[in-house]
């Protein structure tokens, strides 16, 4: 990877070997190696066996979880959050897990629509949740920074699995809990 950095770079017509850019092939191939870290994750090893048993039955809502991504499309990043709630069905899924879920597959080449389902998907494999909700609310720099170049464009998408999807109620309770600040 650190080769083809080194040929992106001197593609633009810089001279890789001035003193700013003698490392950054180095550098470049370490950063893309951790933002994309994601692919070699394993989700048993993320979850951790962190999940309890829980009479619980009422909604679980882990909000405000900051994520960044790239975008598929034109490798540049996407920054924004992930609200993720489920109702549990005998388990609970420890809260640092809910994030962690959220990295692994922000961590990848993406979009945004996919990420909210893989979560919202992962979430309830992994839980056998009753409804599982997902929100990403992001700003993607290929918009922002190239193209229609529009800076105050953001994007929201959802998934909704089981209960979020099939009961109002549900949804809407889901979606009031997220705007009381």
């Amino acid at each position: 990877m650190r080769d083809q950095y080194q040929k992106i770079i001197e593609s633009t017509g810089e001279d890789v070997t001035r003193a700013g850019l003698l490392d950054t092939p180095d550098r470049a191939a370490k950063a893309f190696a951790y933002l994309t870290s994601g692919y070699t994750m394993d989700l048993n090893q993320v979850i951790n066996d962190a999940l309890f048993p829980s009479d619980s039955e009422e909604m679980v809502i882990v909000k405000d979880i900051e994520l960044f991504s790239l975008c598929e499309h034109h490798l540049l990043p996407f920054i924004g959050k992930c609200h993720v709630a489920y109702i549990p069905n005998g388990k609970v899924l420890g809260l640092s897990k809910v994030a962690r879920v959220v990295d692994m597959f922000a961590r990848r080449l993406q979009i945004q629509e996919a990420l909210a389902q893989q979560v919202a998907s992962t979430i309830q494999e992994v839980t056998n949740a009753r409804g599982v909700g997902v929100i990403v609310e992001a700003k993607h720099m290929c918009m922002m920074m190239r193209g229609v170049e529009k800076q105050n464009s953001s994007m929201k998408t959802s998934a909704m699995l089981g209960s979020f999807r099939t009961d109002q109620a549900t949804r809407t309770e889901f979606l009031a809990l997220l705007n009381n600040q």
